[in-house]
């Protein structure tokens, strides 16, 4: 069997202008923490670190862009070029976590999140306003492991993504838009290792792109935002989740049905591995800060016990 090559990239607009801001937090602010979750995987070709810069290979409303992040003593420097350049920019303090209030959750009575919020108290949500951006990686990540979600990511934004514009590191990527994941042909997501139930889903998520991109005028996430995720077939509460979480900047969507988070949780909180069911016991006294629970437990480095069956990697690119 002979695979047709991919459709040829089309060159965006050409815009090597920089845009330059600096944003200001008021408080401590850790970029490189807030922005982690942005990253799929040590070879995502959207998301590159560079002598402490960050770099992003962004898809925004009104273009490609690259954004470079830099933290400086209190206040974080942000540079963008290419067509999209201005709103990255107009968009980068929500991607830093604007908005995202930290005041009311108490964390004083439990000794491990209290350490652990305060060794990451420059850690926030970011809100990227980009909701099929977010989306379509989450769905990718459904019900496979981290390393083959990954791989299948590096797979079609080299083919199908477009070169970051401006002085890029050499190999950044931005990822397609809604229009040009709905043309992938068929035997590609095969290719990349993605099932027919999962690229069927993309499809009917891009057709949608528009309604998807309006619940963002919702606010930070919610029960509103997650009932319309979820309408879509294909798109259950884990992804709806997933995508609340880095789209709306949501700080109440932990990720149920996630493989690994539920455990964690019950070994940090409890000492004790939970399900879907105890994770939720656990995190009911923040409630309303649920996300923020579990991204201080990530990102305080702590580790569950490392034993009991490895789920099993499917292979569906060739059955």
């Amino acid at each position: 069997m002979t695979f047709a090559p991919p459709a040829p990239r089309r060159p965006e607009p050409v815009d090597a202008r920089r845009v330059d801001t600096v944003y200001r937090p008021g408080g401590p602010l850790d970029p490189a923490a807030t922005l982690r979750p942005l990253q799929r995987g040590s070879g995502d070709p959207a998301f590159r670190v560079v002598d402490g810069v960050i770099w992003l290979g962004l898809r925004t409303r009104d273009g490609a862009a690259t954004v470079a992040v830099r933290a400086q003593r209190d206040s974080v420097a942000v540079s963008a070029w290419g067509p999209g350049a201005e709103r990255a920019i107009a968009d980068a303090p929500d991607m830093l976590g604007r908005g995202d209030d930290w005041s009311e959750l108490d964390v004083s009575a439990h000794e491990f999140l209290r350490e652990a919020r305060h060794r990451q108290c420059g850690l926030r949500l970011c809100r990227m306003n980009a909701v099929v951006a977010m989306l379509v990686p989450a769905i990718m990540e459904q019900k496979v492991t981290s390393r083959q979600a990954w791989g299948a990511w590096r797979y079609l934004l080299r083919r199908y993504g477009t070169p970051a514009p401006g002085p890029a590191p050499e190999g950044l990527i931005v990822p397609p838009d809604a229009a040009t994941w709905s043309r992938i042909p068929s035997w590609e997501w095969h290719r990349a290792g993605i099932e027919p139930g999962r690229s069927a889903t993309v499809m009917r998520a891009t057709r949608v792109a528009d309604a998807l991109e309006r619940t963002l005028t919702l606010g930070r996430g919610g029960p509103a935002v997650l009932d319309r995720l979820t309408s879509i077939p294909g798109i259950g509460p884990w992804t709806a989740a997933e995508t609340a979480q880095r789209a709306h900047g949501d700080p109440d969507s932990p990720s149920v049905g996630d493989f690994h988070i539920p455990a964690t949780v019950g070994w940090a909180l409890a000492g004790a591995p939970v399900d879907d069911a105890g994770m939720l016991e656990l995190l009911e006294p923040w409630r309303g800060h649920r996300e923020r629970i579990v991204r201080l437990i990530a990102g305080s480095g702590f580790r569950k016990p490392r034993f009991g069956p490895r789920m099993t990697i499917q292979d569906h690119r060739w059955h």
